[in-house]
């Protein structure tokens, strides 16, 4: 496919993130009260609206810096491409049943296995345009072992089980893999620098 094929892409997966912030943001229901007292029962639903909207800027930001790195897209990068979307739009679910249930458990347990199907199609992503543009290209340069993709994927591991004995632990781990990924993750645009000052 040509140049078009990614810009498209590119624009569906855009629009696809900006729906998934759009149906969490309507899941905040405007308390009954005006004082702070009134805002206490909506707080964890509120909490679970800020981390997930992290977690989608995070995607978003580097799935921007991903496709930038792209010179030909395949049928299997688009497949990958809606696999990752396809566990993105699961966010407002899984952060509507946790801020709806006081972080119990299951919700949290599913949000965490949520995260990461997430963290796995996104690396998949990365495989199929690797796979598609050679070990040479940019990305493959760029992501180098991916640290930062493999450790988070241990914590969420980690974080899964723990959350059935104390889910506050659990969703400490999905915060700790957020502030991790929130230093934007420079890689892919080092990677362009160099290959454009070779140009």
């Amino acid at each position: 496919m040509d140049a078009m094929g990614k810009n498209r892409l590119e624009a569906f997966s855009d629009g696809v993130l900006a729906i998934i912030i759009t149906i969490m943001v309507l899941e905040l229901k405007v308390p009954h009260g005006v004082d702070f007292a009134a805002l206490k029962p909506v707080l964890p639903v509120f909490l679970s609206y800020v981390l997930s909207f992290v977690y989608v800027a995070i995607y978003w930001n580097n799935h921007h810096h991903l496709l930038h790195s792209v010179t030909r897209v395949s049928g299997g990068i688009l497949w990958a491409n809606l696999n990752l979307l396809f566990w993105l739009s699961l966010f407002p679910f899984t952060t509507g049943w946790i801020g709806e249930n006081q972080i119990a458990p299951w919700p949290v347990a599913v949000y965490g296995f949520v995260l990461l199907m997430a963290a796995v199609s996104y690396a998949l992503l990365q495989r199929m345009i690797i796979a598609r543009q050679g070990p040479d290209s940019v990305l493959a340069r760029a992501i180098g072992g991916d640290w930062k993709g493999k450790l988070s994927m241990a914590l969420y591991l980690v974080a899964i089980p723990a959350a059935f004995w104390h889910p506050w632990s659990a969703i400490g781990s999905y915060v700790a893999v957020a502030l991790l990924w929130l230093v934007p993750d420079r890689r892919i645009e080092r990677a362009l620098s160099v290959r454009e000052s070779r140009l």
